[in-house]
């Protein structure tokens, strides 16, 4: 398998889940806050629109149907 096809198939692969799944969220760490001798985690949550999936799965599909030019 080449480049264009490992690429082309996770584009694929990534367009159905979050299609699937209607969108995505999840949360990665965010800054520690120290305040009055009291320390808090903080934590930020990220959301992947179910349009960005669409947009990867047709471009999946586009990248792997696409033949390269002959020079």
């Amino acid at each position: 398998m080449n480049t264009k096809t490992i690429v082309s198939v996770l584009l694929i692969t990534l367009g159905i889940v979050v299609l699937a799944y209607s969108g995505l969220t999840f949360t990665t760490p965010g800054k520690p806050i120290d305040f009055l001798g009291m320390h808090f985690e903080t934590t930020t949550s990220h959301f992947i629109s179910p349009a960005i999936g669409a947009l990867a799965l047709v471009g999946g599909i586009v990248l792997l149907l696409v033949k390269p030019k002959s020079v």
